[in-house]
């Protein structure tokens, strides 16, 4: 019974079972899109094209990877970031991982310095040559600020004056240019304009362990001055008067024409007075005899005294010079 059912079965299977007739032609077909497929990958890798991994990569080789692409991040972002950030972001990473405080790392101040601290260290009040034997550049920076100085006239500090301490400074380009210390008083805190005197002050000082003496000139209202000479008083620069360069050689004339004077007289008194027109007539033609010899020149005896004296021509500068004189009193 048994072998009967499954040569039923087999020919069920072979003749009228669930399998279509056409199965063995579709797997043919598909097997050949598959070649093709693959024969059109082939064609369409690239030289330098990486082969697919079908299996999973190693796990030290992923790590690896990932470092690689964050170190590539990091090198863009600090590259983004300028010097002072950097540096903030290296402070920052070091506190959060090795531990401290932020004021660690924070710089002293104590010792900056600025141009004006360099300045004040150096500045003296007057330069001579043995200062300038050893310039370095904080010298050079402040005897640079001393040439830009002008020192014909001082400023004055009096807020000390009944102690007989003052300060002296020199003025600069801005204080030149409004008048302070010339049309101005010349004091700190004073600006009055009416009654300025010149004052001639010794000024000692000592500079840098050294004491010295300074001559110094300033201009000073009554009140001022008052302060100024408050212990013992000052010296007082007034305007000199403007003498002529004539007045020495206008001697030599006047002493000549007494001399022809004196011998017209002793001729006159030789002469008779026979009348009065006469004599009249007689002192005029001395009179004019005299002017007519000194306007000639001198006489032969004066040759013999030495050489003449010729008149100075002034030039242009003693000319300003003259001019300028009271000005600057």
């Amino acid at each position: 019974m048994v072998p009967n059912q499954l040569r039923l079965s087999a020919a069920a299977h072979g003749h009228g079972g669930y399998d279509s007739d056409f199965s063995d032609e579709e797997s043919g077909d598909n097997s050949v899109q598959k070649t093709k497929s693959k024969k059109e990958d082939v064609l369409l890798i690239k030289p330098f094209q990486k082969a697919k991994q079908g299996s999973v990569v190693h796990r030290q080789f992923a790590a690896e990877e990932w470092d690689r692409e964050e170190a590539r991040k990091r090198r863009f972002h600090l590259i983004a970031m300028d010097a002072y950030e950097r540096h903030k972001k290296f402070v920052n990473d070091y506190i959060l991982y090795y531990g401290g405080k932020i004021e660690d790392f924070r710089r002293s101040g104590a010792n900056d310095k600025t141009d004006l601290d360099v300045i004040r260290e150096n500045h003296r009040f007057l330069w001579n040559e043995d200062d300038e034997a050893d310039m370095n550049w904080e010298k050079r920076l402040a005897k640079k600020y001393y040439d830009k100085l002008f020192k014909e006239y001082c400023i004055a500090d009096l807020s000390r004056y009944k102690e007989n301490k003052f300060g002296f400074r020199w003025r600069h380009e801005k204080e030149v240019i409004s008048g302070k210390g010339q049309f101005s008083c010349g004091n700190k805190h004073c600006d009055e304009k009416e009654g300025l005197k010149s004052w001639e002050v010794n000024f000692g000082y000592v500079e840098h362990g050294e004491k010295r003496n300074a001559l110094v000139k300033l201009r000073l209202c009554p009140e001022c001055s008052y302060k100024l000479n408050f212990h013992h008083r000052r010296k007082e620069v007034k305007a000199h008067k403007k003498r002529g360069t004539a007045v020495p050689n206008s001697k030599e004339p006047k002493i000549k024409k007494t001399k022809l004077s004196c011998s017209a007289k002793k001729k006159s008194k030789k002469k008779t007075h026979k009348d009065q027109v006469s004599s009249e007539d007689s002192d005029n033609s001395d009179k004019d005899s005299d002017n007519s010899d000194a306007q000639d020149g001198p006489s032969d005896a004066d040759f013999w005294k030495g050489p003449l004296q010729e008149a100075d021509e002034k030039s242009r500068e003693e000319e300003f010079d003259e001019y300028f004189q009271d000005l600057f009193l």
